[in-house]
């Protein structure tokens, strides 16, 4: 069974970035009819916060995508623990006593003579003796992962293709801090082995993070998930913007965006599928293959996304939006507004053309004799504003914008706006009348 998992250290709220990866592993799942899990990487506990991870839960449900299970590195320690002791037996794990200032002096002289900067194993030169005098200074090691330098790592990516990476052109990772707390690499590996999770698909920034952690899964006796890194999202400018990190469920929730429209945006940005107004998960799910992922950045654009949410909100059923509509609003009236929406909070201000009151312009003397004349020709029919507009054609000789735009002025006091065909007969004859006859008073 494929089992996939989204895997957010609850320090922020979710944005744009892992959204799409969480998108992106559910459906990877669903489409396999496997599992999809919600891991919490809690493991900075200065960090992170609580109310960070209800924020992930009800980002997720608001979005439709629904975990088949959830789990809390916090919660799993004593996993870490014993795969730390098994990989120190094995002579995997080693001890390091470089401060920050010493390492990143190393850094800058490598840098300086034109070589990558990677860690040199100057802790695996120190005796026993040099050790106990370092911890007699008071001075703890943090712990470093020693890579196999054997021979190359390799993996079949499912969207870069094949892979290989020289492990002595890598930096040993560090694995766990002086005081005991766990960096990234291990607890991912571990508990991936542990929850049985068989792919893994991430952000292109993590490939040098999965060579080594190919090292760490063999060294602890499993072999590693299939892996694939797609394109990171980039502006619409074409560079990493910080401002992506910024755009989360509760920015869109406060533009009116709905979660279909971040749904059909995401999970075919960056892949050669076309962006649509496509509202059903499973026409997307239909679609979904890891071979139409591209290497290119994917562009995120709040215009297509807006166009993408207008046209969903075009296309929803009122039963699904009835509860969200301003009170009184019934189907004919959302019939009426819904090809003006861009957004669903927008019928508010279009039913005011209903229930009043609106504000007329001036109209001119003429304009106002036409007024009154449309007032006195009202007559409620089943087609209130062909009736009238036919009646008036008639009897002025009006026609086109002059016959149309005064009445529409007068009824709704807007130049454009709903279908007025739609719209009068919601407007009512005795409203109506009496809104044609205080336009023709000028």
């Amino acid at each position: 069974m494929t089992v996939t998992r989204f895997a957010p250290s609850p320090t922020g709220r979710l944005h744009v970035g892992n959204i799409r990866t969480a998108l992106h592993n559910w459906m990877l799942a669903k489409n396999a009819g496997g599992r999809f899990l919600l891991r919490i990487d809690d493991t900075d506990a200065q960090r992170s916060k609580e109310e960070y991870v209800e924020a992930i839960r009800e980002d997720l449900a608001w979005l439709g995508i629904s975990p088949d299970g959830e789990e809390r590195q916090s919660q799993r320690m004593a996993l870490y623990d014993k795969a730390f002791e098994t990989l120190k037996a094995a002579g995997r794990v080693y001890p390091a006593y470089e401060t920050a200032q010493e390492l990143e002096l190393k850094r800058k002289v490598l840098l300086g003579r034109g070589l990558p900067p990677i860690y040199d194993r100057g802790a695996l030169e120190l005796s026993d003796r040099q050790r106990a005098a370092k911890e007699a200074e008071g001075i703890a090691p943090h712990w470093r992962f020693k890579l196999d330098h054997g021979s190359p790592i390799t993996w079949e990516d499912g969207v870069r293709g094949t892979q290989k990476f020289d492990p002595a052109q890598l930096s040993d990772p560090v694995i766990r801090r002086a005081d005991g707390s766990w960096l990234y690499m291990l607890p991912s590996a571990v508990d991936d082995i542990d929850m049985g999770v068989t792919s893994v698909l991430r952000g292109e920034d993590h490939v040098s993070n999965t060579a080594v952690q190919i090292q760490m899964f063999e060294a602890l006796g499993s072999g590693p998930p299939a892996f694939a890194h797609e394109a990171l999202l980039v502006g619409r400018e074409g560079k990493l913007s910080k401002r992506l990190g910024s755009l989360g469920c509760d920015a869109f929730r406060e533009k009116g965006i709905e979660p279909q429209a971040i749904i059909a945006l995401l999970a075919r940005l960056g892949t050669s599928l076309p962006v649509e107004p496509i509202g059903q998960i499973e026409a997307l799910l239909e679609t979904f293959d890891l071979a139409t992922f591209g290497r290119a950045p994917a562009k995120f654009d709040d215009a297509e996304l807006e166009r993408v949410n207008t046209a969903l909100v075009h296309q929803m059923p009122y039963a699904e939006v009835a509860d969200r509509l301003p009170e009184g609003m019934d189907e004919a009236g959302w019939h009426a507004v819904q090809p003006n929406l861009a957004t669903i909070a927008e019928a508010a201000e279009w039913w005011r053309l209903v229930t009043g009151p609106v504000e007329q312009p001036e109209f001119s003397e003429e304009d106002c004799a036409y007024l009154s004349e449309a007032a006195q020709s009202l007559a409620w029919s089943d087609d209130p504003w062909g009736a009238l507009t036919s009646a008036l054609k008639e009897k002025t000789g009006r026609k086109g914008k002059q016959l149309f735009l005064p009445l529409r002025q007068a009824l709704t006091g807007m130049n454009h706006g709903p279908d007025m065909g739609e719209l009068l007969p919601l407007i009512g004859e005795e409203t109506a009348r009496a809104r044609l006859k205080t336009a023709s008073q000028g």
